[in-house]
């Protein structure tokens, strides 16, 4: 598979409504992952207007220990 980019997490913007992560797109959309995608491990995200996919750098681990950090800190459950 061939990625237009490699982008570190840290890199994406966050929206807390719909729970996606995005970061911008040549072609003027926005590469998109939702949050559950990445706890389950998926590393790509695409773009819905364009063909390409970009790798998403994180440490699978990490992020799920912070979500389920966080989920407690807010009283809910998370199923990882």
């Amino acid at each position: 598979m061939a990625f237009h980019d490699e982008i570190e997490i840290e890199d994406f913007e966050y929206d807390d409504e719909t729970e996606t992560y995005t970061y911008p797109c040549p072609c003027g959309d926005l590469f998109t992952v939702t949050k559950t995608e990445l706890i389950a491990g998926e590393e790509i995200a695409r773009c819905p207007s364009c063909s390409l996919i970009i790798k998403v750098i994180y440490n699978l681990e990490d992020f799920r220990k912070t979500q389920v950090g966080l989920a407690e800190a807010s009283g809910q459950r998370v199923a990882v």
